[in-house]
């Protein structure tokens, strides 16, 4: 039978892709190889299939792998593998037109501005032709697998048309693609570099993959392989292998999952900070698979924001390259996939809180200020708040960490909610006097020392059947229904009736000399070691407001209701002084500087220079007094 050689045409949505691909989109041009290796490995996949099953295949003994050869002088690579192979048909079929309608859907996402090829290749089935970004001649030279099917030879400059003929020889089972590469892709035939990208996209295909010899492919598709098999010595290895971290991870989460999606990953949680997360906090998420081959690396709608500290890979099979579904069908299941993923790891961290409790502990340490980005996550907020982790009043030191369900199991009989306050440190809190009754009550106080704990309180709002309140707006009446655990200072004398009285002129003295800038002047029942204290009265606790006028970038102090503390010595000898002259000076000058100090405590006080001015007064009378009484 004589043989046969025939030239054909594109068809005219192929010439117009070639176009796009090779002038216009497509921006890495390493993902040529991807694509080929990729086709290379689905036509192995198929040849395997069909030895399993019992058909009789063209060189059915031959090594199924990928071999690739390089020629830097000739600028050529050659990309052979023992898969399938095709017939004239089937390449006529599958070169020259592009399969199931994809042309339209790449077509319209191509015209979309800002689009780029790499993120679109794979998708349509149109892998293959993005050889001709860095090839000026491609010829094709494949032999099917079925008996007495002729070798063929495709060739094309990549512009309008190809040709086809019988080949000549021996040619064995599989397809081979030899690429001359055009001037400006000269450093594709260097075999360093093919490598790197062989690494890079391509690691994990099951077959081997031999550049000029050498076996590049050589670390295994771990997350692939039944948990059962597997050493955490490998575990340890491949993460290493993943993040060029030289420590091993502080643990590892292997999942295999059926439904809703069918997809497995490897996660890991890394022994180390991820304080520089925040440096670029969109730079996160998981190396996403299709089959083994990478289709994107950090993809961020794998994993939430909050876990972007994970490192590790997912593999799927429900998102198959050749895909043609619109975008919003494949992001669902992508978000299934990441809702599955944020439980899991979420259970995993739960296990791990549970099992060793001072490795959760380093995982707090490293991960804490990412992990408590999940006060959004409304869908896990139970889940989040088990994993909480706080300094708390019955810790020893800054270093402890007390979990709400901790606090909880301490509660004292009868109390209902669970109480925090916030400032810089744990000595700066103790310093707070909203903290004084919770300590004379023995009441146990979560620390909060980061900005978005406040966020975090807000959120959740409760804990199983107990609300998170702020000290500042605890129910009074609620805490003095509990025995004092510890004394207070020395008890004063009690006012008599005619100083009680008077004490009210007091408050009203006050408020009359302060202004607009309180809600309220009253007598306190929180405080026993300090003079005074400022409270709001919308329930909103310092911090939160201080952060909302951060953002606001108001600077004025917020108008709140000044307690005084009617036991103390202080408020005791303002009582004396109003009682023996109501305009004093000095009277006037005390209140200034209480209403002062509780804006320092509470930190709202933005111009010191008067109360330091007067501070400086006060010490100078009352230095004088001093040395006078001691005759010095």
């Amino acid at each position: 039978m004589a043989a046969q050689h025939s030239e054909h045409t594109f068809k005219a949505e192929i010439t117009q892709l070639l176009d796009i691909i090779t002038n216009s989109i497509y921006t890495n041009r390493d993902i040529f190889l991807r694509e080929l290796i990729s086709n290379a490995s689905d036509a192995m996949d198929k040849v395997r299939f069909l030895t399993s099953s019992g058909t009789d295949v063209v060189d059915s003994d031959a090594e199924l792998a990928i071999t690739i050869t390089t020629d830097k002088d000739a600028r050529t690579i050659t990309v052979t593998d023992t898969g399938i192979g095709l017939t004239r048909d089937e390449l006529i079929d599958n070169i020259g037109t592009i399969a199931h309608s994809g042309s339209a859907s790449f077509m319209e996402e191509a015209a979309k501005n800002g689009t780029q090829a790499d993120s679109i290749i794979g998708r349509f089935g149109v892998g293959f032709y993005s050889v001709f970004m860095v090839a000026d001649n491609v010829t094709i030279t494949s032999r099917s697998a079925m008996q007495d099917a002729t070798p063929v030879v495709w060739t094309s400059g990549g512009t309008g048309s190809y040709t086809i003929e019988d080949a000549e020889g021996d040619v064995p089972r599989g397809t081979t693609i030899s690429i001359h590469l055009k001037e400006d892709a000269a450093d594709f035939a260097d075999t360093e570099r093919l490598k790197g990208i062989i690494r890079e996209h391509s690691n994990f295909i099951s077959f081997p993959i031999k550049v000029d010899g050498e076996h590049v492919n050589t670390q295994p598709a771990l997350w692939r392989e039944p948990k059962f098999q597997i050493k955490q010595d490998q575990y340890d290895e491949f993460y290493k292998f993943l993040t060029y971290d030289t420590n091993a991870p502080l643990d590892t989460l292997h999942i295999a999952v059926d439904a809703p999606v069918q997809f497995n990953a490897l996660l890991f949680v890394p022994d180390m900070s991820s304080g520089g997360f925040f440096n670029d906090p969109e730079t996160y998420g998981l190396d996403l698979y299709v089959r083994r081959v990478l289709i994107d690396r950090r993809h961020k709608d794998l994993i939430p924001q909050y876990l972007g500290f994970m490192r590790g890979v997912v593999d799927t099979e429900d998102l198959p390259l050749n895909i043609s579904r619109e975008t919003l069908q494949e992001n669902i299941l992508i978000d299934k996939i990441r809702n599955t993923v944020t439980k899991q790891v979420l259970t995993r961290l739960a296990k791990l809180a549970e099992d060793d409790a001072e490795k959760y502990a380093s995982f707090w340490k490293n991960h804490h200020k990412v992990f408590k980005l999940g006060y959004s996550d409304f869908m896990n907020k139970d889940r989040f708040a088990e994993l909480l982790r706080f300094n708390s009043s019955a810790n020893e030191d800054a270093d402890g960490l007390t979990s709400l369900a901790e606090y909880a199991e301490r509660m004292k009989d009868g109390q209902k909610e669970i109480y925090y306050i916030s400032g810089n440190s744990r000595e700066a809190i103790r310093l707070n006097p909203h903290g004084e009754i919770f300590r004379r009550k023995g009441i146990e106080v979560l620390y909060l020392y980061e900005p978005i704990d406040e966020f975090i309180m807000e959120a959740l709002r409760e804990y199983k059947e107990f609300r998170l309140v702020a000290a500042e707006q605890a129910d009074m009446a609620a805490l003095e229904a509990f025995k004092d655990t510890e004394d207070g200072p020395a008890a004063t004398e009690t006012l008599s009736e005619e100083d009680e009285k008077t004490f009210d002129d007091v408050l009203a003295a006050i408020k009359s000399i302060l202004g607009e800038r309180v809600e309220d002047v009253r007598v306190s029942r929180r405080l026993k070691d300090s003079p005074a204290c400022l409270v709001s009265a919308d329930g909103t606790s310092s911090q939160m407001q201080k952060m909302m006028q951060i953002m606001s970038k108001d600077t004025t102090p917020p108008v709140k209701i000044l307690e005084l503390n009617r036991d103390h010595a202080l408020a005791r000898n303002l009582l004396k002084i109003y009682k023996g002259d109501a305009e004093d000076p000095f009277f006037r000058t005390s209140v200034e500087h209480l209403y002062e100090g509780a804006l320092l405590q509470e930190g709202y006080l933005n111009d010191p220079h008067a109360l330091v001015a007067r501070i400086n007064e006060l010490l100078e009378k009352s230095s004088g007094w001093y040395a006078e009484i001691k005759n010095y």
